[in-house]
């Protein structure tokens, strides 16, 4: 099986999956996020890894839809649905256990699911247009936990130039 196979069938498992959810505005496709996390993870953090690019357009299915670990395991095998599950917070959880469970579970995953973390909070960040200041203080605050956690993956040339980019979006948003 080619690389290129890998991301492939997980566009088109991630648009499926996200079929009938919106965006925040309510007629942006959910879908789009996801494509955008993974066009962030190749052009913006220039990463070509095919693991990396399946998990940043599936980093949502297990939160946000019926999809579990089990299926994304069977489809795409364990390294992606490990990536995935690491990026998947326990919504069971009361929201201060919850967030350090999930930092947690981040800062102990595969290198790749940091980076995806990072290409989430950058498009995170680049969708804030229009929001109230309040919620760009919340996003700034999760951009930079993010940030935290991939400072174990420094040397890294796809994390240095992720940490880089989202880097440069969270002063631009806070000098604004």
């Amino acid at each position: 099986m080619r690389d290129t196979d890998l991301w492939q069938r997980a566009a088109s498992f991630a648009a499926a999956a996200h079929r009938h959810q919106t965006r925040r505005d309510g007629v942006t496709p959910y879908a789009a996020h996801a494509f955008r996390v993974a066009l962030t993870v190749r052009h913006v953090f220039n990463c070509d890894d095919p693991v990396c690019l399946a998990a940043a357009l599936l980093h949502d299915v297990i939160e946000d839809t019926g999809v579990d670990y089990d299926e994304i395991m069977d489809r795409f095998g364990p390294a992606v649905a490990d990536c995935v599950a690491a990026l998947t917070k326990n919504m069971a959880l009361p929201e201060a256990q919850r967030e350090a469970e999930y930092d947690a579970q981040l800062a102990n995953a595969d290198w790749r699911a940091r980076l995806v973390k990072l290409a989430d909070q950058y498009d995170n960040l680049c969708d804030l247009l229009g929001t109230d200041a309040a919620f760009r203080a919340r996003a700034v605050e999760r951009a930079r936990r993010a940030l935290a956690l991939a400072e174990r993956d420094r040397g890294n040339a796809c994390t240095d130039r992720a940490r880089a980019a989202v880097d440069e979006t969270v002063n631009r948003l806070t000098q604004s």
